[in-house]
């Protein structure tokens, strides 16, 4: 298939699948016209690609998940190096969530000396 119906069946723009090709994350053969030719676990590759971008990983997260269904693997976190991924995603977050936390603290902090007697208010304002 070429580049427009690949980016058609996957959701994307064919900048970002020449984006992926340039990182090294999708590969096309060239027709004797010089077209990107792709093939139909192209489309897997770059669905999983969206789908990683989508939660927060970059595309060097990506690609231990691409090296996994190129490998012939029926999903792209079934290697080690992908769950690896997955492990060291989820620390981040957890760092994420513990700094937000520790903002929100000394926030409620600032408002409680700045308006004494305000009720604070879960995910609003007073």
């Amino acid at each position: 298939m070429r580049i427009g119906e690949l980016a058609r069946r996957a959701g994307v723009s064919t900048r970002a699948l020449r984006y992926y090709e340039q990182q090294g994350l999708l590969s096309a053969r060239r027709s004797t016209n010089g077209y990107r030719e792709y093939d139909e676990s192209d489309v897997r590759l770059v669905t999983e690609i969206r789908s990683l971008l989508t939660v927060g990983f970059t595309l060097e997260d990506a690609r231990p998940f691409v090296d996994c269904l190129r490998a012939g693997n029926h999903a792209g976190n079934a290697c080690p190096e992908s769950v690896e991924v997955y492990r060291r995603k989820l620390a981040q977050i957890d760092e994420q969530v513990r700094t937000l936390l520790h903002r929100r603290a000394e926030v409620e902090a600032q408002l409680a000396d700045a308006c004494p007697g305000c009720v604070l208010r879960t995910g609003g304002t007073k």
